[in-house]
């Protein structure tokens, strides 16, 4: 039989300290297993995990493997990279504590207030620790008077430059740009373009 445990969350915080990692979660229920390799716990109801400089809410939170390594949010799911002031929000995340890799499906956007860009899309890839984000999908990112859509992007953060492509467009103020490829600087607001270019610019 496998050992299933219904803990207060006042106990299961108190041994999650012991593990030497910054780690809390709180739930309006709590259940699980512990059984070796498929240790999981289940936070139902207005759930909250915090672990290093991330926040995540959701309705529901599942923690899975050895040391809780991978987080599982569906249901209004929404978070907080502490450090960098990231902002996102989604219908279903899994994150990888070990990797620091989250991914976003569904109606998902996120906010990188430092770089005062917002983007969207049904698929994000963000990768904490390089610094790079990945969008799929449907994909719209504002910043400032510019508009950006195409079906795929990639977000260099410390470079502060945008790829995108797969029918991509740019929009600044009045101006219109298309072409296979287009780069985008987000500090200058430059735009490069490569393959199929095409556009307008009112004077």
């Amino acid at each position: 039989m496998k050992p299933y445990f219904l803990l207060s969350l006042g106990l299961f915080l108190a041994v999650c300290s012991l593990w030497g990692d910054v780690f809390t979660f709180r739930a309006d229920r709590m259940s699980g297993g512990r059984t070796s390799g498929k240790e999981i716990t289940v936070l139902d109801g207005n759930a909250e995990v915090r672990s290093d400089n991330l926040l995540l809410r959701a309705d529901r939170i599942e923690l899975q493997g050895e040391n809780n390594q991978f987080i599982d949010c569906s249901g209004n799911v929404w978070g907080w990279e502490e450090e960098k002031d990231i902002y996102f929000q989604t219908d279903r995340m899994r994150y990888d504590r070990k990797l620091k890799v989250a991914r976003l499906e569904g109606n998902s956007s996120l906010e990188d207030k430092k770089n005062e860009l917002v983007a969207k899309g049904r698929f994000i890839e963000y990768d904490d620790e390089a610094e790079i984000t990945v969008f799929q999908i449907s994909v719209r990112l504002f910043k400032d008077e510019m508009v950006c859509r195409s079906e795929y992007a990639i977000y260099h953060r410390t470079e502060k430059l945008l790829d995108l492509s797969g029918f991509p467009v740019v929009y600044k103020k009045s101006d219109e740009f298309r072409a296979d490829r287009i780069r985008v600087d987000l500090e200058t607001d430059d735009v490069t373009m490569e393959g199929s270019v095409s556009g307008s610019i009112k004077d």
